[in-house]
């Protein structure tokens, strides 16, 4: 367990998966894309406004994922004050927020031929653009809150709060009458989406998933070294 919290060896072990991770993104976007734009098909109402999911859907789980992701180390490290932790959601919280930006804008694209209207202040759409503000004000808090404590304790805050904005996006359609529709893929119960469009779909949640393991990983290595140059011009 030592041995995975060493600065050192967490460093190498992220070099080894960013190759991995590196060489394998590439073909799996092509396909996920040929897949998506070519191979699906296009839904009987919807038709290929429908193409908007296999971008939507993903970037929706991984903003919500990464929050919580995010909400687990802040946690972990006001208790624990782990210097690893802090490196993780400081690389984590960009990449979130940029994917929730791009669920939001893909969902208003997709809503419009859908619904008619860009947007609606709908429970779900609204929870969504509320978690934005969420990932502003915790990368605000690590990025201008020059003290450590101070900071910690801020970025811990937002997180939990965030955190159950999380659980209102995940169950809005369910307890509200919403426009957007109830989840039409679970663990549980039936999923709903044809396997037509399940294949493409899954092809694209796993690339996006490794495109951000590969972002985040540049990003880890990135704040690492920075802070190691920062240590040496100390001395």
């Amino acid at each position: 367990m030592i041995k995975f919290l060493n600065p050192s060896y967490v460093f190498k072990l992220s070099g080894k998966l960013l190759n991995i991770f590196k060489t394998f993104l590439p073909p799996l976007v092509i396909v996920g894309l040929i897949f998506s734009l070519f191979l699906s098909p296009k839904d009987y109402i919807q038709g290929d406004s429908v193409r908007i999911m296999y971008v939507h859907v993903p970037s929706a789980w991984i903003s919500l994922i990464s929050f919580v992701a995010i909400s687990f180390f802040c946690i972990l490290n006001f208790l624990f004050k782990l210097k690893n932790v802090t490196l993780i959601y400081k690389s984590l919280a960009p990449i979130g927020l940029t994917f929730n930006i791009i669920a939001i804008i893909t969902g208003s694209l997709w809503g419009q031929p859908t619904w008619g209207t860009w947007w609606a202040w709908d429970a779900r759409l609204t929870s969504m653009l509320v978690l934005m503000f969420f990932y502003i004000a915790f990368i605000f808090s690590y990025k201008f809150i020059t003290n450590s404590e101070r900071s910690i304790k801020a970025c811990a805050f937002i997180s939990v709060l965030g955190l159950i904005n999380v659980i209102i996006i995940k169950y809005s359609v369910e307890w509200w009458s919403t426009l957007h529709q109830p989840s039409s893929i679970s663990l549980t119960n039936e999923t709903t989406v044809h396997f037509s469009m399940l294949v493409p779909l899954g092809l694209m949640v796993f690339a996006l998933f490794m495109y951000v393991a590969v972002i985040f990983l540049m990003k880890y290595r990135i704040e690492t070294i920075r802070i190691k140059k920062k240590s040496i011009k100390k001395i």
